[in-house]
């Protein structure tokens, strides 16, 4: 087993770090073909969930990937969220790159959907897709907003990479009971992987 050097010391596993990063327990995963959607249950076993996107591929050009929660164990998902987006961009020619604050992904108080990358939409072509991963925390306290934290890593239509950062709350002091991803519009290819945190 390969070793991990902390402070020059040799460090055999994850469980064996000097400080508390808690353990990482696989809950489930889905792999998405032609779906409209993927839903995962919030349970109030682990006080934190990270949700990881291995290849999700948008099978319409042009198009966001998101997410959005409930309060009701699925029959609605409307949360109320704040939120705040930055993205990093460079195009495949070189030809310009950026990074800055985007209003286009941001919430204010906003039932509506999260997405999960900002500037131009996901490219549809064979080969494109985006990755990242959400945590999301202590989703079942009954007396907190509840954080979320968002990285991707995306191809845009417009053969860009899209490097967006998330941040926000679920305004809500109700347990949060599910979490649901999807495109704007279409369908998706992709699997999400859930594990929780104690």
């Amino acid at each position: 087993m390969p070793l991990i050097k902390l402070n020059n010391r040799s460090i055999k596993d994850v469980t064996s770090l000097p400080f508390g990063v808690g353990n990482l327990i696989h809950i489930q995963s889905q792999t998405a073909s032609a779906s409209s959607s993927v839903s995962f249950t919030l349970s109030s076993t682990y006080k934190e969930f990270q949700f990881y996107f291995i290849n999700v591929h948008n099978n319409t050009d042009a198009n966001s990937f998101d997410f959005n929660f409930s309060t009701d164990n699925g029959s609605n998902y409307n949360v109320t969220k704040t939120s705040t987006v930055f993205l990093a961009y460079h195009v495949e020619s070189g030809a310009f790159s950026g990074l800055g604050y985007r209003t286009d992904g941001d919430l204010a108080q906003s039932t509506a959907v999260q997405p999960l990358l900002s500037g131009s939409g996901m490219g549809s072509d064979s080969d494109q897709n985006l990755s990242g991963y959400l945590q999301v925390f202590n989703p079942s306290s009954t007396t907190y907003v509840k954080h979320f934290i968002a990285t991707t890593s995306a191809t845009s239509d417009s053969d860009l990479i899209l490097n967006t950062f998330i941040a926000g709350y679920a305004n809500t002091t109700s347990a949060l009971t599910n979490v649901r991803f999807l495109p704007n519009s279409g369908n998706f290819d992709g699997t999400i992987a859930m594990f929780g945190v104690v």
